[in-house]
């Protein structure tokens, strides 16, 4: 149980007094990149899905 405790005041020291926390700008910039990432993934695959569908419909129509 002690070495359990000494992690945890040591995991909290290293939480408060040795991490860079990013600031909120930098944070909310970061959150922007990411939801714009996601958004251009989303797009890429919804192309390539709709191209793919329409595809196999046209190969099975054959």
């Amino acid at each position: 149980m002690r070495k359990f405790i000494n992690y945890l005041k040591e995991s909290y020291t290293e939480l408060t007094k040795k991490v860079t926390w990013p600031t909120w700008t930098k944070l909310q910039s970061s959150a922007i990149l990411v939801l714009v990432s996601t958004l251009i993934l989303a797009a890429v695959v919804f192309v390539m899905d709709f191209a793919f569908q329409h595809l196999m419909e046209f190969i099975y129509a054959l």
